[in-house]
């Protein structure tokens, strides 16, 4: 495991003046040009998809993710998996995969404009095509060479019990304090809003009468377990499409009568 040091400190003088365009008008220059619609993902050559991972607790998501990589199941390679704690347990598992892991430790850095520029000093060292935010509990900001490449795993059905504050047990307990009988998960591509930027998949879990916050997050999680691989192909794929604020999944050639 690599542990990214904390920053210099920089006097006033030296930050940045010039407030940097926002994940939404990034998505918006990269469609330009073809009416707000665009061909998202997809890899020009025969090498796998590059994936850089984000986490901040216990990679079980990654696991799960790495280990239909391995069986060929997304054309896909992890290239990094990036940890906003040094003891998350996603490192560990990461060096069990022998798997590139790095620390960026939100606690070191004065904010979150410093916080994002050492992570994103990790993706440019790596490369990857694909930013994939799997249990990430910090803010993250992406940035023009990555706008549209990043997505997100959600725990439940947005745009309800989504945003700031919404995040593990917390969203089971709201479902069920609320007496919902559906909840779900949701893998979207990231803007600059909590849980806002155009959905690719979800997925219903029922609300079962007995359940409590443990066994439904267990259900939830199993969803995220199939969202995660089966959208991450779809990108590789380049089979989806941004219309506007939607995604549409383009069919496979070999769909089409093969």
């Amino acid at each position: 495991m690599f542990r990214v040091p904390p920053p210099r400190s920089l006097s006033s003088g030296s930050r940045r003046g010039k407030a940097a365009p926002s994940c939404a008008a990034l998505f918006l220059r990269r469609l330009r040009g073809n009416a707000g619609r665009g061909t998202v993902g997809g890899v020009p050559s025969r090498e796998p998809l590059r994936v850089a991972v984000l986490l901040s607790g216990e990679g079980t998501s990654f696991e799960n993710l790495a280990g239909c990589v391995a069986r060929g199941e997304v054309p896909a390679e992890i290239a990094v998996v990036v940890a906003s704690r040094e003891k998350a347990g996603g490192l560990a598992r990461a060096s069990r995969l022998g798997i590139p892991g790095v620390a960026v430790s939100r606690k070191a850095y004065p904010d979150v404009a410093a916080f994002n520029d050492a992570i994103h000093d990790v993706l440019k060292r790596y490369d990857p095509g694909l930013v994939a935010l799997l249990g990430f509990l910090s803010p993250f900001e992406p940035r023009e060479a990555f706008a549209g490449r990043v997505i997100n795993v959600h725990p439940a059905l947005i745009p309800a019990f989504s945003g700031r504050g919404f995040y593990g047990r917390r969203v089971h307990e709201a479902v069920l304090e609320r007496g919902c009988r559906v909840t779900g998960a949701t893998v979207h591509f990231v803007d600059d809003e909590y849980d806002h930027g155009p959905i690719i998949l979800q997925e219903a879990v029922p609300v079962l009468d007995d359940d409590d916050a443990e066994q439904l997050a267990g259900r939830v999680q199993a969803a995220e377990r199939r969202l995660v691989p089966a959208a991450i192909r779809l990108y590789a794929e380049g089979r989806l499409q941004l219309d506007g604020g939607r995604v549409k999944i383009r069919r496979r050639r070999d769909d089409d009568g093969a």
